[in-house]
């Protein structure tokens, strides 16, 4: 038999052999010691099993109000921050102290004069020929 490496497969493995072990328990009085020791121990896992799965369903109820608490919260949140700048305007420096940047303005870039384009340079003089170039051949073969 393959050994049960999931809590919940250890527990029903552990539940088969007791059982097992308990209906003949007169051909193995030897192992009544531990039959009962097994039987402690399988009522406890399956308590804190119970407890665990009552625990995972909570969570995902904590999680479900918390999600709909943070959805309500970022809402206010965004309102109180309009209020403020509708109280203060937006370009007092108050703002800063809740967090919000107050308007102090746009640089504005200084127009660049434009430079006139400097005058073209016929083609031979743009790339002189070197000497020891070889010639180009017109010849395609």
């Amino acid at each position: 038999m393959a050994r049960q490496t999931t809590y919940d497969g250890m527990i029903g493995d552990w539940q088969r052999l007791h059982g097992l072990v308990e209906a003949n328990k007169a051909d193995l009085p030897q192992l009544e010691p531990y039959l009962a020791k097994l039987g402690t121990v399988l009522a406890q896992a399956v308590e804190v099993s119970k407890r665990q799965g009552a625990m995972r369903a909570a969570k995902q109820e904590a999680s479900r109000s918390l999600r709909k608490l943070g959805s309500q919260g970022n809402r206010l949140a965004a309102l109180m921050r309009q209020a403020l700048l509708e109280h203060y305007g937006i370009d007092e420096e108050k703002l800063a102290e809740f967090g919000l940047q107050p308007f102090r303005g746009r640089i504005r870039k200084q127009p660049t004069p434009e430079k006139p384009p400097a005058p073209q340079q016929p083609e031979e003089a743009k790339q002189p020929a070197s000497p020891d170039a070889p010639a180009k051949s017109t010849d395609s073969r």
